[in-house]
């Protein structure tokens, strides 16, 4: 049951709750869509980050035995019992992250408008703060084996 919730409130606040403020910050009416060219280029970047999210969030559930929700020190489902350096974790410490920075970049190429990059800008603030605290309690669960990761794989993008 604690999986499903962590998988649902995730759902709710990045994949629906956020672009849902980013639309209403836009102005924009509802429905709204841009010209095709642009539309286009918006689906792949959502499509692209919704896929490395869900690949991210399967393999830890399969492989980590767990869930990524672990909301600023608050266990909200079971925590992973093996660190994941492999499968979409070995480019990235945070997939599912970059996976809704990339469907987020798609929503703002949707909106065309800059209002909504106040709050994506505020969204990667706050996420980065979360990402500090689960360090924390990476490198207390997993000791030398996630400090040598981190050494090896940037937090997001690039080393």
């Amino acid at each position: 049951m604690r999986n499903a919730f962590g998988y649902v409130l995730g759902f709710l606040v990045f994949v629906a709750g956020i672009p849902t403020l980013m639309w209403w910050v836009s102005g924009k009416p509802f429905p709204w869509a841009p010209t095709v060219p642009w539309a286009i280029v918006a689906i792949v970047f959502m499509i692209s980050g919704l896929t490395l999210s869900i690949w991210s969030i399967v393999h830890m559930r399969k492989v980590g035995e767990g869930n990524p929700f672990d909301a600023y020190n608050h266990e909200l489902a079971p925590r992973t019992k093996h660190l994941m350096t492999d499968g979409p974790y070995r480019f990235t410490r945070n997939p599912m992250l970059v996976g809704i920075y990339v469907y987020d970049i798609g929503i703002l190429i949707w909106l065309q408008s800059w209002w909504p990059l106040v709050v994506f800008v505020g969204e990667v603030v706050l996420l980065t703060l979360q990402v500090r605290s689960e360090e924390k309690r990476l490198e207390a669960d997993f000791r030398e084996e996630y400090l040598a990761y981190k050494e090896r794989v940037p937090r997001y993008f690039l080393k």
